[in-house]
């Protein structure tokens, strides 16, 4: 059964674009994964997000390194994190959703993150995925970002 979590991100305050809140939450997401040894990959609407992705993973500290890549560079099957606005070719655990939709390939994944980002048009966006993984039928729950990146604890399970 595939599980999905949405993240609530907090409000900005500063000029920051929505993505760059999501951006950053999902490459720290990918990172904890990562050391968890579960293959990753990260969803966006096109390239260039992807490719905004791509560079933020490269900020990271040496001691945090995420190996990662675009889809279709590195290795035959991959680095740990694959980023890609296609959909992904290998077999991975984790999906990180940074589209706008749910995307077709969503149930091929045991866990799906996905964002509620604080704008209320994103917000919207995000209650029609929410509705949509469950229609799907997936076990739903919410995690609350809070402005210094911590993450409170489960506040809400569905099936």
């Amino acid at each position: 059964m595939t599980n999905v979590i949405f993240y609530i991100l907090p409000e900005t305050g500063s000029n920051t674009p929505e993505l760059s809140s999501q951006l950053i939450e999902a490459c720290s997401i990918a990172a904890f994964y990562y050391l968890k040894n579960n293959k990753v990959f990260i969803y966006t609407d096109n390239q260039e997000d992807a490719f905004a992705v791509d560079e933020y993973l490269w900020q990271f500290d040496g001691e945090s390194f995420v190996p990662h890549n675009l889809l279709g560079e590195g290795p035959r099957y991959g680095t740990p994190v694959e980023i890609s606005w296609q959909p992904p070719t290998h077999s991975r655990q984790v999906l990180i959703n940074l589209s706008a939709n749910v995307p077709d390939f969503s149930l091929k994944f045991q866990q799906i993150i996905d964002f509620v980002p604080a704008q209320e048009q994103l917000k919207i966006a995000a209650r029609t995925r929410y509705s949509t993984y469950k229609k799907m039928g997936l076990t739903l729950s919410t995690q609350t970002v809070t402005d210094n990146n911590a993450v409170e604890s489960t506040n809400k399970t569905e099936d």
